[in-house]
This record gives structure tokens, sequence and C-alpha cells, in this order.
């Protein structure tokens, strides 16, 4: 039996098993006496206010510390890779996050914002946020994670373009003590962190972390385009290396909280990437990002809620690629070097209160400068030394207004304005019904914007081959969503949604025939806004929790998107995604198993080719109070061994990336 229909097997079997016991414990937990709302849990970063996630104006996931645990969790793309409508693709040096149809080959996840309690991290050069190894907290101090699918730049801005994944941290008193932490697995990985928290007499609370994690990956990775004698027969040896360390703080009194953390990260690139020489390991990038916030939180009086927050970011990057100037006579190699530096700080301010019992107002604003964003790329000659800067502000308000008992209207709008581009206006409306208690229904419209960022505006490689382009116009997107959200019982959900969204302005690589470079004689390329996409999909979800400690959640995405122009559908969009999540209890709450299975389905190239459809198995045991404050996990990733490969981008001459085979971890942690 393949391995492809041997996972397909387990999955059907799995699926059915949770629709039986969703299905009985339903009727076990029907009757009149029931409360079907009364754990119906909350979120923030929807409307930037706690609420019920039925009455939030979005679709909305929650990840919570147990199940990061529980299932295994390396990374923040290992959990959003778990979630419905997204995928993850790796070219073995970033991992992308698509999410609905849309991971464009070559992304730097510019296109969803990423927060730390609210602080921004998506840098001020790319854009990118970081969600692999790169991504300054150490999983093990998230306390939750709350995704808000849809356009939210009517509170947020730029980069909340197809949602808001807002990371929560843990608290001092969540710790209480010491806390060690080791993890050993395949591929030389080994990860350790010492981490103490703790709340006091006088209510201050302290949280310190860090953690280093090294990792050879895969010591001889095969990659057939590159399969010739002088090319070590495509083999790249000793090349996928992974060195981090980060750090975080956090402190808190009474209404004040600051928080800071760092990451260093340095990466081989053992695929080549823009023609680099092939199994060198001088190819490699080291990038660093400081962040820091400080921040004021309190309910007034007058029962005014008031949030001020300064924030501050650094970002560094210094990649190698290693060149060959002379192939046919004696060897004279070149390193070429691209720098990278942004810093910026911003500021913002809101309130917000409940006006006559049907209305909750909010109000504010936001400032930010990034007062340094440095380019440069050089070897033996300087060609590029970009020195800039930007600043934008922005005004927001939103009222959620109580028509009825069970009719919510929320409307929410933003005014940003840029020294680059100028103004954008970008409105939010959520018409949300309580068909029933235990039933709702929500209809949702919004738009969003990305702004250029200074790699798109200004990048280019001494007019070799790229020139800047310093008139770009901001990327927008319309979405239409119908989400229906029903409880069956007060610990079994279901969510059933159908989205329709349309991007203008995407920017892009393109080629301008009247300018041809002196050095290779043809057209230059720079980014420019060229596309139109538009794209529809539908999404299901059941979820379920019981006393007995079996939970878990089972989802389907369908989604077509294509290129509103010449009607192809995009590369890297699978039209179908399934996600199966168990946690079974194998004895009382001391040991249970994560099972997880992850269906992607066939995806287009960048040269309109195909990569196959697959389905991946992950296993994690895990155990607690055996030994007192002992905890251990075992994991296993890819149990069946699954081949598979992610679509590449332009910049490597192959066009798809081979992904991990089966993967082993071993974790412990102890709290003194």
């Amino acid at each position: 039996m393949s391995s492809l229909r041997f996972n397909s097997v387990i999955f059907t079997a799995l699926v059915l098993a949770l629709a039986s016991w969703s299905s009985s414990s339903a009727a076990d937990l029907q009757g009149d006496e029931m409360l079907l709302f009364q754990k119906i849990p909350s979120v923030f970063s929807a409307s930037k206010y706690e609420q019920k996630v039925t009455e939030a104006p979005s679709s909305v996931s929650i990840v919570t510390a147990e199940e990061i645990k529980k299932y295994g969790y390396r990374t923040l793309s290992d959990i959003l890779r778990s979630l419905r409508s997204f995928h993850i693709t790796y070219d073995r040096t970033i991992h992308q996050a698509g999410v609905r149809g849309f991971n464009r080959p070559g992304d730097t996840n510019s296109r969803f914002l990423l927060l730390i309690d609210g602080l921004r991290l998506n840098d001020s050069i790319f854009g990118a946020a970081s969600v692999d190894t790169l991504f300054i907290l150490d999983v093990d101090l998230i306390d939750r994670i709350e995704v808000i699918r849809g356009p939210s730049s009517s509170l947020y801005g730029t980069s909340a373009f197809f949602g808001v994944i807002n990371v929560i941290t843990k608290r001092g008193r969540d710790l209480k003590g010491v806390e060690i932490s080791g993890a050993a697995g395949s591929q030389e990985t080994y990860t350790g962190r010492l981490s103490y928290g703790d709340r006091f007499q006088t209510g201050t609370e302290l949280l310190l972390s860090g953690t280093r994690h090294e990792s050879e990956g895969d010591d001889r990775l095969y990659i057939r385009e590159f399969d010739a004698p002088e090319t070590n027969h495509g083999i790249a040896e000793d090349a996928d290396e992974d060195k981090v360390s980060n750090a975080f703080g956090k402190f808190s009194l009474g209404d004040f909280t600051l928080e800071g953390g760092y990451v260093e990260k340095e990466k081989k690139a053992p695929t080549a990437p823009f023609g680099t020489l092939f199994n060198d390991p001088r190819n490699k990038a080291k990038i660093r990002q400081w962040i820091g916030q400080l921040k004021y939180e309190s309910r007034l009086a007058n029962q005014l809620d008031v949030l001020a927050r300064l924030g501050y970011n650094y970002y560094a990057q210094d990649a190698d690629y290693v060149y060959d100037y002379s192939p046919t006579a004696t060897p004279f190699i070149v390193i070429n070097k691209d720098v990278f530096r942004g810093e910026w700080w911003d500021a913002e301010f809101r309130v917000g209160k409940q006006l006559l019992d049907k209305h909750r107002i909010l109000f504010g604003g936001e400032y930010r400068n990034n007062f340094r964003q440095d380019q440069k790329n050089y070897d033996l000659d300087v060609y590029l030394n970009s020195q800039e800067s930007s600043e934008s502000w922005a005004l927001f308000a939103q009222d959620e207004f109580r028509i009825s008992g069970r009719l919510i209207l929320n409307l929410g709008v933003r005014y940003d304005h840029y020294d680059t581009f100028g103004d954008t206006v970008n409105p939010r409306l959520a018409l949300i019904y309580n068909l029933r208690d235990e039933t709702s229904l929500k209809l949702l419209y919004g738009e969003a914007f990305r702004a250029p960022n200074a790699f798109e505006f200004y990048y280019h490689d001494g007019l070799a081959t790229q020139k800047p382009n310093p008139d770009l116009d901001p990327e927008k997107i319309r979405t239409y969503e119908v989400v229906c959200e029903h409880y069956f019982a007060d610990r079994l959900r279901g969510v059933a949604s159908g989205f329709y969204y349309e991007i203008e302005d995407l920017i892009d690589f393109t080629l301008e025939p009247n300018d041809i470079s002196e050095e290779t004689g043809q057209p230059l390329v720079f980014f420019d806004n060229l596309d139109e996409v538009e794209a529809w999909g539908i999404e299901l979800e059941m979820e379920g929790h019981l006393d007995g400690g079996l939970e878990g959640r089972i989802s389907y995405t369908f989604q077509e998107v294509e290129n509103a122009d010449s009607g192809r559908i995009l590369s890297n969009s699978p039209k179908h995604l399934a996600k199966l999540n168990l946690i079974v209890p194998v004895w009382k709450d001391r040991i249970s198993l994560g099972i997880e299975e992850q269906y992607t389905s066939r995806r287009k190239t960048v040269s309109r080719d195909e990569v196959g459809s697959y389905a991946v198995t992950n296993l994690t045991l895990f155990s607690r109070h055996l030994v007192k404050g002992l905890e251990a996990s075992a994991s296993v990733y890819n149990l069946f061994d699954k081949e598979y490969a992610d679509p590449a981008s332009g910049a490597f001459r192959q066009e798809t990336i081979e992904q991990d085979g089966r993967l082993f971890r071993v974790k412990l942690t102890y709290l003194f």
C-alpha cells in the first residue's frame, strides 16, 4: 500500500472516530438545563478589547499553551500549519505562511500582521514576519495565540491584509519558579531553555528566559538540478545548518508593563539561491532583531478604558552570496554581501467606553517613525548604498452597536498617512446576528492595504539587473465573508464560512523593455503594481473538548485563487486543505497522545508545472506529573516518511524544494 493511500486510510479512520465521538457527546450533553454559551472563549485581538468569539467581527482561531505542549509544536510555523486555511512553504531558508490560498513563492510573510502582546514585529525593510526559528519568542513562553482572519487594517494599518496573528505571552505567575527545558532530535538538533518567573507580594511580576537552538539540518541534501560532477553530483553537504539564540523579559507593576526580546539566527542556504555557487557553506545569512515596549493599560474611574504604548524595534541582516566569476579559468571566488539595517519606534494611544448600554466606542491613533532603513550591496565594488527613512501616522475609530439583544452592528474605519505614497482609508463592517442561543451568523466586509516596503522601493544591484521604483502604490484587498457558528453542546462547536476577496495593485517583478542593462544587455527588472487577484472559498471546522480529556478539531478548506486578467490559478495555491488534530488521554491526565493529520492538494509551480498532493502525520506522546515538576514528550514528525516538495521561487534554479522526511524529537521540562 502506498504511503499516501495508507495516510488517507488513517486520516479517514480518525475523522470517523472524531465524528462519532462528537455525535455521541452532543447527544449525551443535550438537555433543557444545558447552558450552551457558558464556556464560549473570549478574544482580544479582533476589536482591541475582550469579547466573545461569537461576537467578534471576524473568523477566529485560538491556540493555547496546552495545545502547544501536547502536539509537540516546535515553532510558530508548526502552529499555523495546523490551523484551517493556512499552509506553510519552506525553501530551506525561511518558512512562508499562506492563508486562504495565497502564498506566492518567495513571499516574506508581509501580508499578515504578526504581534507580540500588541507590538508589531514585521520589520521595516521587507515588512517580513518571521514564523520559524527566527521568531523572537520560544514557543514555551506563549500563553495563547489569537488568529484573526480577514482584513484588519481598520484597526491595525499596513500588513493586516489577510489577518492578524497576536501572540500573547505568559506572565511571571505562570512559572512560579525556575524552569529548565531541553530537547534533542533528528539532524543533530538540540534546544535548551532556562526561564524564571514569579509574582511577588508587592504585586510585581517578572519573567526572564533564554533559549539556544542548534541544528545541522539535512547534512546530505540532494538537488536533482545540480546533479553533475562539478557540483558534487547534486549533493549539498553540511550546508543546511541553523543556529539561533533568543532572550525575552517581561516586568509588570500595576498598570504598567515593560517587555523586550532579542533573537539572533545564522542560517546556511543549501539551495544555491540567486545563482550562487552550489555546495558552498559560505552561502548564509545572519539576522538579528531587538524589540521592546512600555505599555500602560487601565480602566479609569469613569469606566474609560485607556491604553498608551511606546515600542522600539531593531532589525539587521547580513547575507553572503558566493559566486564564481571565472568558471572556465582559474576559479575566482567573490562573496557578494547584502547588508540591511532597520530601526523604528512607534506609539499608540487609544480609549474605549461603553455608552448607553448599546454602544461600545473605541478610538485612537498611531505614529511610526522608520528612522533607519539602510540597504547596501557590495563585493569588489559598492553597487548599492541606500540610506532612507520614512514615517506614518493614523487615526482609527470603531463602534460596536448592540441594536438588540441578538443583533450587533460593528463599524470601524482607519485613516493612514504615509510620507512615501500618501493616504489610504480602510473600513470594516460586520453584522452579527444570534439566530438562537447556540447559533450566530456573521456578515463581514473589510478592506485592507499593504504599504510598499523599503526593499521594493529602493533596492537595486548597481543597475546590473534591477532598478528601484519609488513610485509604488499600496496593495489593496476587499473581502466579503459569511460565517456561521453553531454550538451543538457546551463543548462542541462548528464553524462554516464562505469568503470572496479581490486584490488590486499587487506588487511583483516586471521587465522594463526600454531600459537595458549596460552590463548584461538585458532589460532591467523592477517592482511594480501589476496584478489583480480574485479568490473564493469555503471553510468548515468542528472542534470539541470533553471532561475526560479527549479533545480535537477537524477542518476542510476549499479555495480557488486566480489571476483576474489571465484566469490562471496562482502558483503555490492548493485548492484543498484538510486538517485533523486529536488529543487522546492515555492514562488519566498524566499521559496523552497528540495526533495530527495534514493534507495539502497539488499546487502549480512558477513555471506552471505541478507538485503533487501529500498527507503528513505527526504524533506526540506527552506526560506530566509522573515525576513532580517534570513534563516529557516524544514526537515523530512525518511519521510515514512521506516524500513531498514545495514550489520554489524564481530565485532558484530548481522548480521545487524537497522537504524533510521523518524526524524525531524528545523533550524534557522541569520546574523547580
